[in-house]
This record gives structure tokens, sequence and C-alpha cells, in this order.
């Protein structure tokens, strides 16, 4: 190595140990506003979602996972595995509020928070507002006043970088707290299993156990040069990873990338007038959603899962701003048109505006690719009537 990478490096290092980040993440949120308010579903096992053919579990409270029901799980399914289960329906005016307090909190301590949903954000406490030397006395004194304040119980993981207090919150959940010093982080990434280190999901854990790679010293074995023909640009993350480098910084401007909506609908679809209708009401509720986030986007996205929930999305740039019905009925229509779901009845769909800026040498025309769940932030799920009912999304 030569010695002017070895000082960038050794200077990004000592800069790296004295950060000072908290990740704090409430326990099972959802739910636990729900037993909060609601005493009578203390100590039972609890599922906020839709209770339908269709319903998907939002989150489960404690309870309920010792069943094996978890979020992103069908209700169906949840009911099969734990047939005590109560279903509760969600209120998220309620838990935005919720949340709400929750930041409050936070900035007594800092400015510098990065949230990555209701329930969990980065806070960089190395310069603080109440002079504390610890981070982890800051988040003793967070958890603890979020108890007070919300009823709620929290976890918080305490290290110099995002990936290890990321996982250390994860670590003693529920009401827990794990710290991760700069001189154990080697020896603690060494024994962590690989699907707790971030962006490995089911499928790519299963790829790194092929590779005989089960927990962070394993992975730690591997060159640069082989993660990433392996697992791409991905690679470079999980080598570094391995080595407790992570120089990502928290990020507390937020730019909203994309705005869209998305239906499940409780019988599939496949007549064209079905289809048809449903597309209508979608591109109705994106356009009301455009209009209250004020998003100037180019690209329109078209999400279909299928009833053996195959997924694609089919893509359309254009020059224009999409902020008008006029425009964007017409080019979801056309999307709609490539999708052959005469033989595949469609269980969902979903539009999403993107790109607030036309990309040089972007071409003007549909794209299919190949959907993954989460890829693009489409907005809170909702369930559309049955239509022989005559109701609409």
């Amino acid at each position: 190595m030569k010695v002017s990478s070895y000082l960038c490096r050794r200077k990004r290092d000592m800069e790296n140990e004295r950060r000072k980040i908290i990740h704090v993440d409430m326990d099972q949120f959802f739910a636990a506003v729900e037993q909060r308010d609601n005493p009578d579903l203390l100590g039972k096992p609890v599922a906020v979602g839709y209770d339908g053919e269709r319903g998907v579990v939002s989150t489960a409270s404690y309870e309920a996972r010792r069943f094996g029901v978890h979020s992103a799980q069908s209700v169906m399914v949840a009911k099969r595995l734990c047939p005590d289960l109560i279903i509760v329906p969600g209120h998220y005016n309620k838990y935005k509020e919720v949340s709400a307090q929750i930041h409050d909190i936070f900035h007594d301590y800092t400015d510098i928070i990065e949230p990555l949903s209701l329930d969990e954000a980065f806070l960089d406490v190395t310069s603080n507002k109440v002079d504390e030397e610890l981070a982890v006395n800051i988040a003793v004194d967070i958890k603890r006043r979020i108890l007070e304040e919300t009823q709620l119980t929290a976890s918080a993981g305490v290290s110099y970088c995002k990936f290890l207090a990321k996982v250390a919150s994860d670590y003693r959940k529920p009401d827990g707290l794990c710290v991760v010093h700069p001189d154990r982080a080697l020896d603690f990434i060494a024994q962590l299993p690989i699907e707790r280190f971030w962006l490995v999901g089911r499928k790519t854990a299963e790829r790194m156990h092929r590779l005989g790679i089960h927990n962070g010293y394993q992975l730690r074995q591997f060159s640069l040069q082989y993660l990433t023909d392996k697992f791409g640009k991905a690679g470079q993350l999980f080598y570094d990873f391995a080595r407790g480098i992570d120089d990502r910084p928290v990020v507390t401007d937020w730019v909203r990338k994309s705005v869209g909506c998305e239906h499940t609908f409780l019988k599939d679809i496949s007549r064209r007038s079905e289809v048809t209708i449903e597309l209508y009401h979608t591109v109705l509720e994106l356009l009301e959603r455009i209009q209250k986030t004020q998003f100037k986007g180019h690209t329109l996205t078209l999400k279909v899962k299928f009833h053996d929930f195959t997924q694609i999305t089919r893509s359309l740039t254009v020059n224009d701003i999409l902020m008008e019905k006029a425009q964007i009925l017409p080019l979801a229509k056309q999307l709609m048109r490539e999708v052959d779901y005469a033989q595949r009845p469609i269980r969902l769909l979903g539009l999403s505006v993107s790109h607030a800026e036309v990309e040089e040498e972007k071409p003007l025309h549909g794209q299919v690719e190949t959907w993954e769940e989460g890829y693009l932030p489409f907005e809170e799920m909702k369930v559309s009537p049955d239509l022989s009912k005559g109701g609409s999304a």
C-alpha cells in the first residue's frame, strides 16, 4: 500500500473513532402504541394490519412473534401460525404524532438527526447540546425520556459508525442498549451472523452461505475483488463492513425522490374494464399526493403484482413535469397496455412519479424491469374494496 494512501486511510479511521452515533429503534412500535392505548391488548398476541384475505401485517407484538408472526406477512398466514392473534387496524396519524414526540426528544440533544422511518433514526452526538462526553449516557437518557413521555420502550445502539450503531440497536431488543467501542469492533463483527449485516436479506444470505460465509469473520477472509465480482457494488460495502469501516455521515437534509401509491385488491382483477377503473382511481390518488407534496418529477412508474406474486415495473420518462391528470392518465394507460394480464390476474397496482430532473440521454419510452419490493418508496398500502360491490380504490 502506498504511504499516501495509508495515511489517508488512517486519518479517516481516526476521525471515525471520534464520531459518536446513536441508532434509536422503537420496540414493536405500531403494536406497542395500540397496546398502550388499549390495556386489554397488553400481554396478548397483536398484529397491526387489515383483517382480510389480502391483509398484510404491518407490525406484530412480541407475544405474536413467538408464534412466527412478523411484518410483511400475510394476515391469513399469521392467523394460521397464531390462532389467538388479535388483528388491529392501523392508526397512522396517531403513530405520526407519537413519532413527532420522540423526535422532539432527540432535538433536545442534537439537531443532526437522520430519520429512517417513523420509529427509528440515527443521531450524531459527537458534539451535542448537553455537553455530554459519553454517547451511552445520552442514549440512556433518551430511552428514559421516551418511556416517561410516551410510555413506550426503545432500543438503542451506540458506536462510531452507522453500520455498527444500527446492528447494536437490534442486539438486545426489546428495551435494549448495546455499545460497540472502536477497540472491540472487529471482535464484535467477527461473531456477527451474516444475516445481521446491512443489505443482507434472505436471498443474499443464502448466496453467502453457499460461499461458506456465515459470520463477519468468514466474510473478512474474502478479497474486495472477489466480493465485488459476486455482489457488484454491494461487495465494497460488505468488504468495508467486515472491517468496521463505514464513512457515511448522519444526513439531516432529506430530499424526496418520488411520490407514489398502490392498491391491493380483495380479489384479483383481469377484465379490462376493472383494470381501467382501478388505474384511474390510482392516478387520482397519485395526483392528490403530488399536489400535497408539490413534487415535480418526470418519470412515471407503473408497478404490477400478479396473482402468483410475480411483479414487474414499467417506466416512462418525459420532458414535462408530471403534475396534471391530463398528463399522467394517458401515460399510465400507455404503460398498462404493455402489460399482458389476460392469463395473469392482477393482485396489486401502483403508480409513482420520480426523477426530479431529466437525466441526459434518457430514452423517452417505456422499459420493462423486474420489481423488488421496497425498491421504490411507494407509500401506505391500501386495500381496495371488492369491485363487485361497487366500491373503488
